[in-house]
């Protein structure tokens, strides 16, 4: 935006003689180092914001103003962290310091000390107000902690520090933020993060160093205190300490890596530098400290050495290269010789180099290994002179090796002097092997070895740590440890061995008492909730390593862990009162453990999705539980076997990831709040009742990014407040009230220079009101909560990964942020009275340039009452409020025009899980206009998803995810909804009074779903779910009483469930996958399963209460050939037959568990296999349905031989389908059945006749438009399969069908009724080859063929008098053609560059809009401009209208597409213009084009994916993305929501009369019956 537009200038003057642009600091300004010190001499003050400003001196050279920071530093204390700086604005007028806004401004205090790196650091704002959590950027952050002043730099050349002052708030309005820093770094649990070979003695024994990600953490043995270096950005890679304890050398992960040199005593930063090399791995000081080597990768992946000198370094000088080499060889070690500070040594795969450093040049000579040329060395050592002595065997080196060998080298005579193999593997069986054997052999690889004068402590990959003395007679002493050994350390005096271990395990070996004792555990991968318990003070955490851990707060050690290695862990809670701890896994499993006992107490499994939040009230009452496929759960915890209460499906949003502030309980614990049911709401809920009592929708569009908001996070306040906290995604914080929803406050939260932009995934707020903490990217942020007018946040650094959870301690005097490892702050505030919250919420003062609070009460009184302004990209997002429907409703909700423009708010889109009907209940008094009257089509992606009998006429099949049962003499359908996602197959029992439909698997969902339903009432009487990803097979046994259900691909899980109690009998675990089962229908308990290279025989036998399963398995024989058994079914008593998917069918003797015969049914995999009055029916891939005759088949079962098979097996017919054949039922003399295929389509097949007659037909691919004949007699559909297809209205059977191949069919248009020739109806398609065809419907067949375009063609229509076609295309031309010649006309280029979405006549007397025409049309194209035209063809005349653009960000995400820019005329008043498409809010513009104006919005749920309008209803039609259909009555203003879709509702059309409204998702088509006002 220009600036001119962003400051405000009046006529006649100019910008600069009114405003200044200052940034505070500027990029190479140097500050002299006397403005940081505490003089007596008050600098020049500058009032922030839109007031007066007063100025000490006179602004020259655009050179910032010294802006005064309120209060001194408290003493003792590290500097703050300074605030982010603002670009303020300055006017040259008014020269006294006075504002009408605020008091005058003091003369400041000293400037407290405090150090920024060179570099530009700014945040603008132009939008008014902010919070005091105001968007800025900092290119260098500080870090209080431990008495120490960190800094960290982005800019890579910087090695010293300017100090300068800090820009702070208004000063005559900001309140001081104390203390600063209000926290201070305790306590890290964590070891290692980029490496755990990093880990030191000091000097004198007492403290080990060691990094955890990005800190370095010095422990004191005895006391396990905890000191801190922090500044590194990213993982600390390498560490050396000198042989005094005076210098410590770090390097970071990352390129190019930046490397530190510390004063270990003080620990200040004494330099900061950039390597050479873009990876350090290895670091090794001298002893006395003035050489430092390390070895990493240059930029080209060459490994590298390099010398630095550091013996100036405390002395003020810098780090300087000595020297740099590069080498071919690999190092794993490198180490600088203890005898002379010029010597070193490295090892790497097959190579030992010796180096030296003289004159200035880094040498190496390679050692001669000899035949140990091909070991793999891992770690170095040399050995220890005794007493100090310099003595010759000071200069041999061991060095060892994945494969135990050690190697001692002499290193004057370079060569080696002795190889010895340690550790030889133990053999099976065998005895326990002597370690002192050096006999050849496997051995166990050796991690790491640490030489003293007297011994050598060997870790290795066993777990094993082992010292052994200095000519390896014999093992000393050994301690094994959890997981491989991979460093050690041997202390300077020879007692304690360091150890680390990759699982996380920091310890030493006390030699002398022979006590292992551990210093720190951590977790191996990030860590994602954690959860505090105050009776105890202790800590629970989950991680990505699959373990719960629970911790001491006090010691910061590890009491217990629990480990699955089956599902992880997701989030975790304390019982308030009790030793229970709760944990949610992936698998949807909800369990307390018992503290005390350290075992599971009980298992939950109401969940199908992994638990993506877990919590329990104060009291401890209740607990609750989510799912990340949407459902919620309430358990009661009044005893330790806690039961649940309700289960709540679709009521969370159903993708969103375990976050540790996914639920939130208030302090009273009355009220419950979460994210859903879409990720654009959030929802409060009574904790007992699970009442709704208000929902929010923040999805709005962010004008600055232009991305759909989102709710993150929600954190309650404390009760006296009543405040709700919403994080979003676009990085916003929003402080509602919890009661109305009215908004309180709303911040931008700024992000890090470094740290990936991203939503806030955490927030808590302090019992006392006093701080709010935010987890922001790899940083912790506190702000001041109550004060009107904050000062900004202190920001926190030190995890080198995003912090995932944030929370106070129990008694609040501490903090905790975990994510790569656990921090534990100290908060150095004190509570203090007058900070006590007020009882509700504060006043908040508003000021442009303030940065505080913005008071949103103007705006959060309910339901705007204001005109909607028009779309711009600088308006402010809006929150949709809503009440709790009404009691026994889901959502619906009516919002009658009063007068003002309607704003609906968000309504519910609960899954259609109704057991019967076609939509969710409508409240009492108002009747749902929608009636779900058909569907059109058949799901051919399913298996056995089709079921008929013959005997009590009952068919159903599938369509999406709707059970569909049609009579198949009338027609009529009878709709079961419920399930989730598409249903996968369907089994009927035996006695045709139960059906069982099992859902498939989705890409959110942990368990699949299978319902059971009672055929004559159509309800469903249970839900049961086990399976993972999909449910292949369901079969019914012989009785009824048993139902066998197999898992899909992933999941190869068979299961049994009894049919009585709908309780899980039994599951087993398959070795490979399996594609089919069937009960033997004349054995009682047997049932057979086949799939790769195996048929699996079981047989069930009950013992009283108790089930067990013998299973037998027979593999397929050579002579059937390579492949896998794909279908089964039983024939004639005991015979078995199977197909193959070569196109083989083998018969198997079930008594003898052995085939006997195979024949070659097909040249492709047989799907399906049916048996009956020894006939068998085969159906492939390829779409051929045989018949066979199997008669003879068991008197071969009785011969040895194989010989007459073609003879006996003889194929009696042969029909080919339009697909491969995926279902199908038959009578029971196989005469005549029912056969689905993959195309879509439902065959009735006669055997007798050798005829099959389409019964059920649907499309196989997308479905881009519906149209209607102008009498209603017909409908037609286009696809992307390349069909155009005609349907009677009255049956929806299918009558005519026009098919292209190879081409997508896009657009199409039935031609109107005042046709030259009104027998003569017509159809358009276009294609996505640029071609237009014209079909004949009452001719059937293609009258024309055109080529207008030379892109795909996406809209169609013909003019009022059929005359003419219309077209447009991907690129955004419109060709006017003639229908009967072919011949275009006419191109309008006017949209080029957007493909044209929408093409739409009507007949128009187009004088009162002052142009001449017969009709009036529109195109519509994706970059959100309309169109109007007026045109009369016979004159070839077309004369633009009006021309349309509706603003939009740069990009909109809906997910993941953007949706399209749809405009119509409005059919009752001719004058209006409707449109929808993506803008800054989902709404529906209404323009009239006479008055030349927008006259109407209609807010949205949600952006339209597509649009219709009725004419005789006034009724408005709209489609989304989120699987809804919302209908507008624009007479009364009122709205109601439908569910149905699977998928977004990509298209709706009404029918001319408005009696019916086809909708589409997918290739999915739903007719619903509209009902008369």
């Amino acid at each position: 935006m220009p600036r001119e537009m962003a400051f405000p200038v009046p006529k006649g003057e100019s910008w600069h003689d009114r405003y200044i642009h200052v940034r505070f600091p500027s990029d190479r300004l140097k500050v002299p180092s006397e403005l940081t010190q505490e003089s007596r001499s008050p600098p020049e003050a500058v009032l922030l914001g839109p007031g007066p400003v007063a100025s000490s001196k006179a602004v020259r050279n655009s050179v910032s103003p010294v802006v005064q920071m309120l209060g001194p530093t408290a003493s003792g204390q590290a500097p703050w962290a300074p605030r982010p700086f603002r670009e303020v604005s300055l006017t040259r007028e008014h020269p006294e310091a006075s504002s009408g806004d605020g008091p005058s401004v003091k003369a400041p205090k000293p400037f407290p000390k405090v150090s920024l790196s060179r570099g530009r650091s700014e945040a603008s704002n132009t939008e008014g107000p902010l919070e005091p959590w105001a968007q800025a950027e900092a290119s260098d952050v500080h870090t209080a902690a431990a008495g120490t002043h960190v800094l960290t730099h982005e800019s890579a050349e910087m090695e010293e520090s300017a100090q300068v002052p800090v820009a702070l708030e208004d000063a005559g309005s900001c309140k001081r933020f104390l203390p600063d820093p209000v926290l201070r770094l305790k306590g890290v649990i964590g070891f290692g993060g980029h490496s755990t070979r990093q880990a030191v003695w000091t000097a004198d024994g007492a403290a080990v160093v060691y990094p955890c990600h990005s800190v370095i953490i010095v422990l004191l043995v005895d006391t396990r205190e905890q000191r801190f270096f922090l500044g590194h950005t990213d993982k600390v890679s390498a560490l050396a300490l000198d042989g005094g304890s005076s210098l410590l050398a770090s390097a970071q992960a990352g390129a190019p890596s930046m490397m530190r040199l510390w004063d270990f005593q003080t620990g200040g930063c004494l330099s900061l530098f950039r390597s050479p090399m873009h990876a350090v791995c290895s670091l090794s000081f001298a002893d006395r400290g003035a050489l430092l080597c390390g070895v990493g990768k240059d930029r080209h992946g060459r490994t590298m050495v390099v010398a630095w000198g550091t013996g100036q370094v405390g002395l003020g000088g810098k780090v300087v290269v000595l020297a740099k080499a590069l080498t071919d060889c690999d190092i794993q070690a490198f180490r600088v010789a203890c005898f002379d500070e010029t010597r070193m040594a490295s090892c790497g795969q097959g190579s030992v180099l010796l180096w030296r450093l003289r004159g200035g040049v880094l040498r190496s000579c390679p050692v001669d290994l000899g035949e140990n040329h091909v070991l793999y060395f891992t770690d170095l050592a040399f050995k220890q002179a005794q007493d100090g002595c310099q003595e010759t065997s000071a200069t041999m080196l061991f060095v060892c090796s994945r494969s135990g060998h050690v190697l001692e080298i002499d290193c004057q005579r370079v060569v080696v002097k002795c190889a010895r193999r340690l550790l030889p593997a133990r053999t099976p069986g065998g005895p326990r092997p002597q370690k002192q054997t050096f006999s050849s052999g496997p051995g166990i690889a050796i991690s790491s070895l640490s030489v003293s004068p007297a011994v050598c402590a060997v870790g290795s990959e066993d777990g094993y740590l082992r010292l052994w003395p200095l000519d390896f007679s014999s093992v000393l002493l050994e301690a094994e440890h959890e997981g491989p050994v991979s460093s050690v350390c041997v202390s300077p005096d020879g007692l304690r061995v360091l150890s680390t271990t990759s699982s996380g395990y920091l310890g030493f070996l006390d030699t002398p008492s022979r006590v292992y004792r551990v210093l720190a555990r951590s977790h191996t991968a990030p860590v994602l909730a954690l959860a505090t318990e105050q009776r105890r003070g202790q800590l629970a955490t989950v991680s990505q390593d699959r373990t719960i851990r629970i911790w001491d707060l006090a010691t910061l050690q590890q009491l217990y862990d629990f480990t699955s290695s089956e599902e992880a862990p997701c989030a975790v809670a304390f019982h308030p009162t009790r030793p229970t701890l709760f944990c949610g896994f992936s698998s949807g499993a909800v369990r307390s453990f018992s503290l005390e006992a350290a075992e599971a107490l009980v298992e939950h499994k109401c969940h199908r999705g992994a638990v993506t939040g877990l919590i329990a009230t104060p009291d401890g009452r209740l607990l609750f539980s989510a799912c990340c496929q949407g459902s919620l759960a309430q358990y009661s915890c009044a005893d330790p076997q806690c039961r649940i209460l309700r289960v709540a499906a679709d009521v969370v949003c159903p993708d969103a990831p375990a976050r540790p502030s996914a639920l939130a309980v208030s302090g009273d614990g009355c009220l419950l709040a979460f994210v859903g049911p879409s990720r654009h709401t959030v929802t409060v809920m009574g904790s007992a009742s699970l009442d709704e009592l208000l929902r929010v929708g923040v999805g709005t569009l962010d004008p600055a990014s232009g991305r759909l908001d989102s709710a993150v996070a929600v954190c309650f306040g404390p009760v006296a407040l009543g405040h709700l906290l919403v994080s979003t995604s676009s990085n916003r914080v929003v402080v509602l009230d919890a009661a109305s929803g009215h908004i309180v406050r709303e911040s931008t939260v700024f992000q890090l220079p470094g740290v990936h932009p991203g939503p806030c995934p955490s927030l808590a707020v302090s019992e006392d009101a006093c701080f709010l903490l935010m987890a922001a990217g790899r940083a912790v942020k506190v702000w001041d909560y109550v004060t009107k007018a904050s000062p900004g946040p202190q920001v926190y650094i030190g995890h080198s990964e995003p912090v995932q959870a944030v929370t106070f301690s129990p008694d609040q005097h501490q903090v905790l942020s975990a994510g790569d490892a656990i921090f534990l702050w100290d908060i150095l505030a004190t509570t203090e009275s007058e900070q006590s919250f007020p009882g509700g919420p504060p006043a908040c003062e508003a000021g442009p340039g303030t940065g505080q609070l913005e008071d949103a009460e103007s705006r959060a009184g309910g339901l705007p009452q204001e005109p909607v302004p028009k779309p711009s990209p600088a308006s402010p997002p809006r929150l949709d409020i809503c009440a709790r429907p009404p009691k026994g409703g889901d959502g619906t909700r009516d919002t009658s025009n009063l007068g003002t423009p309607r704003t609906t708010c968000l309504a519910s889109h609960k899954a259609f899980m109704l057991a019967k009907g076609t939509s969710p209940p409508t409240p009492s008094g108002k009747r749902r206009r929608l009636h779900l009257k058909a569907v059109v089509g058949y799901s051919g992606n399913g298996r056995s998803n089709m079921v008929w009998r013959p005997d009590t006429g009952f068919f159903a099949y599938t369509c999406g995810r709707l059970v569909v049962v049609e009579d198949l003499h009338s027609g009529a359908q009878q709709l079961w909804p419920g399930h989730p996602a598409e249903i996968s197959t369907l089994a009927l029992s035996h006695s045709a009074q139960v059906l069982a439909s099992a859902s498939g698997g989705s890409s959110v969902a942990a368990h699949c779903q299978i319902r059971i339903w009672d055929v004559s009432g159509g309800l469903c009487q249970h839900l049961i779910s086990h399976h993972s990803t999909s449910v292949l097979a369901l079969a019914f046994s012989p009785d009824d009483r048993l139902l066998v259900t197999l898992g899909g691909h992933g999941d190869h899980t068979l299961t049994l469930w009894s049919m009585a109690t709908c309780d899980l009998v039994s599951s087993t675990c398959l070795p490979e996958p399996a594609y089919s089962v069937a009960f033997n229908p004349w054995g009682a308990g047997e049932f057979t399963c086949v799939g790769q290279g195996a048929v699996t025989f079981w047989l069930l036998q009950q013992h009283g209460a108790d089930t067990s399963l013998q299973v037998h398995r027979e593999p397929v024989p050579e002579a059937v050939g390579a492949g896998e058994l794909t279908s089964l079914c039983y024939g004639a008593p005991p015979l078995l037959y199977c197909g193959t998917s070569s196109g083989q069918v083998c018969v198997w003797d079930t008594s003898a568990s052995r085939c006997f015969l195979a024949w070659e049914a097909d040249n492709s995999g047989i799907g399906l296999l049916l048996f009956s009055s020894f006939r068998l029916v085969s159906g492939c891939n390829t779409g051929r349905l045989r018949l066979w005759a199997v008669g003879a088949v068991s008197d071969l079962r009785r011969r040895k031989g194989s010989g007459a098979r073609s003879s006996s097996v003889l194929m009696e017919r042969e029909l080919v389908l339009d697909g491969a054949v995926v279902s199908a039922s038959f009578d029971d003399s196989v005469d005549m059945g029912i056969v689905g295929t993959t195309a879509g389509t439902l065959w009735f097949v006669s055997w007798a006749e050798g005829t099959s007659t389409r019964l059920i037909s649907g499309h196989r691919s997308k479905v881009n438009e519906v149209v209607f004949s102008p009498g209603e007699s017909h409908c037609a559909t286009c696809s992307e399969d390349g069909s155009v297809r005609v349907w009677s209205l009255a049956s929806m059977e299918l009558v005519i069908q026009f098919q292209v191949l190879n081409q997508s069919c896009l657009c199409l248009a039935w031609s109107p009724p005042c046709c030259g020739r009104p027998k003569q109806q017509r159809l358009a398609a276009g294609y996505g080859d640029g071609s237009l065809r014209i079909f004949s419907v009452s001719r059937t067949a293609m009258e024309l063929k055109m080529h207008p375009h030379t892109a795909a063609l996406t809209a169609v229509a013909f003019s009022t008098d059929g005359q003419t076609v219309l077209s447009g295309d991907k690129d955004g031309l419109v060709a006017v053609s003639h229908p009967c010649t072919g011949m275009t006309f006419r191109v309008l280029s006017d949209h080029q560059s957007a493909p044209i979405s929408t093409i739409d006549v009507t007949r128009k007397e187009c004088g009162d809009l002052g142009v001449e025409g017969t009709d009036l049309w529109l195109a519509a194209s994706g970059d959100q401009r309309v169109s109007v035209w007026a045109s009369n063809w016979l004159r070839n005349r077309c004369e633009l209208v009006d021309w349309l653009s509706f603003p939009t960000p740069a990009a909109t995400e809906t997910q993941g597409q953007l949706p399209p820019s749809l405009a119509a005329f409005c059919p009752w008043d001719g004058a209006l213009l409707m449109y929808v498409g993506p803008g800054v809010y989902k709404e529906v513009i209404i323009y009239n084009l006479c008055q030349k104006q927008v006259v109407e919005k209609i807010p949205l749920p949600f952006f339209a994916m597509s649009l219709s309008l009725s004419l005789g209803t006034r009724l408005l039609a709209i489609g989304f993305a989120e699987c809804m259909l919302r209908l507008v009555d624009c007479a009364t203003g009122t709205t109601q929501d439908f569910a149905g879709h699977d998928n977004a509702v990509h298209l709706c059309r009404f029918t001319p009369s408005a009696r019916l409204l086809f909708t589409a998702a997918c290739n999915e088509i739903l007719v619903w019956e509209v009902a008369s006002g």
